[in-house]
């Protein structure tokens, strides 16, 4: 179930209207694929350090319809933008435009790599993940995309493989210095189950949540791009200290193999920010391994405290929130039915997700919106969730995949 402040998505009404305008567009029957967006729960910035990360699928989708071309030409159309993108094989090889098309382009750029081959195509993309706010619209066309694409091709790729290879079309096309998580959840989430996954070894569980409690993400409606800007510079800063520990302490490859006291022996030898980042990562890392405790023990209290020191830590070490997220944590903790709550996603803007008994989750929705709106003037966009279903898990249940 999910549902929005303004409106109910309908997406398997989305679908057919797709299904059809591919058809009126191409002239052909297209096959459907869809991969969900996601929120994370708690474990900020430690994927790309091998760390831990507790993300969860959401309603909102990505849908790719792709039909076979006669030539090698690859055409992507937008429904959301309205535009058409016509590639030839040879034109990945000049890179990133900066354009939309980059990302389902980069999926076919990373494939090719892998040396995996697969014919031309017209592919339709449309979706309704918010953009700029930290749910990861990108790794849901990204998902999307290589399910079609492989399907087209006859191919059948592991969950692991297929994360990689997006994370790979995200970090080496596009340009955005993301982790694994979010490629990783969007393809392998399972409804009704939060996911922890180890980011170095991608072992992963699959975590209950309690059935009285929702998911409450508020988009705070201030946005980001993670391909520029400080996201960049928070993960160069990260992988500085991580030279340094890597250099001055012996077992240590990634920051998830550091202790506080590691850290702390080697901080005169990095930079005030590298230290203050990497203290974050490793506390985080440790918040993340408590949370899955809480979750098994059904300590719903322990994990809402736990997401309230990582937003602090977000917003101290890591400074990577803003005055207005720090104005819906505020005043969502306010809220006597709200046991936790942060923000989520690259950071600086985006969403906070909040952790809310499900019979005070619509009271809970408009205080929030109000309280918001008369300290930023700010009309804020509220999605009470559940866990979802993975790309693959879609896939395997039928009908759309």
């Amino acid at each position: 179930m999910q549902s929005r402040s303004t409106a109910v998505w309908s997406m398997d009404g989305m679908d057919d209207v797709l299904l059809a305008k591919h058809q009126e567009r191409y002239g052909a029957t297209g096959k459907l694929f869809r991969a969900p967006g996601r929120v994370n729960l708690i474990g900020e910035h430690t994927d790309y350090t091998g760390g831990f990360v507790m993300p969860m699928a959401i309603g909102f989708h990505t849908s790719a319809v792709v039909s076979p071309r006669h030539d090698h030409r690859m055409v992507f159309y937008s429904q959301n933008y309205r535009e058409e993108v016509s590639l030839e094989p040879n034109d990945l090889m000049k890179g990133r435009r900066d354009h939309w098309s980059d990302y389902p382009a980069g999926v076919a750029w990373s494939l090719g790599q892998e040396e995996i081959e697969f014919g031309g195509f017209n592919m339709t993309l449309s979706g309704n993940v918010p953009l700029g706010a930290g749910l990861s619209s990108s790794a849901s066309v990204e998902v999307a995309t290589v399910m079609a694409i492989l399907n087209l091709a006859g191919k059948g790729l592991p969950l692991e493989k297929i994360a990689t290879l997006c994370r790979r079309a995200e970090n080496g096309y596009v340009g955005a210095k993301s982790g694994i998580m979010d490629q990783f959840v969007v393809a392998g989430a399972v409804a009704h189950r939060a996911m922890m996954l180890d980011c170095r070894s991608l072992e992963f569980d699959l975590l209950p949540l309690p059935e009285n409690v929702r998911v409450v993400i508020v988009n705070s409606m201030v946005k980001h791009a993670v391909a520029t800007g400080e996201y960049g510079s928070r993960r160069d800063e990260v992988e500085a200290g991580q030279e340094v520990l890597r250099h001055e302490r012996t077992g240590i490859d990634l920051l998830r193999d550091a202790t506080l006291a590691d850290l702390e022996s080697c901080r005169e030898k990095m930079s005030p920010a590298s230290f203050h980042r990497c203290r974050h990562i490793i506390t985080e890392n440790s918040r993340v391994q408590k949370a899955r405790e809480a979750l098994l023990a059904g300590d719903v209290k322990g994990f809402g405290d736990l997401m309230v020191a990582a937003h602090a830590s977000l917003r101290d070490d890591f400074a990577a929130s803003c005055s207005e997220i720090d104005s819906l944590v505020e005043i969502a903790l306010r809220h006597p039915a709200c046991v936790g709550a942060r923000i989520t996603g690259g950071g600086f803007g985006g969403c906070t997700v909040n952790i809310v008994q499900v019979s005070a989750a619509d009271n809970f929705v408009a205080m929030v919106r109000n309280e918001y709106r008369q300290a930023t003037g700010i009309d804020a966009e509220c999605f009470i969730c559940e866990p979802a279903d993975g790309a693959l898990e879609l896939a395997t249940k039928g009908g759309k995949a």
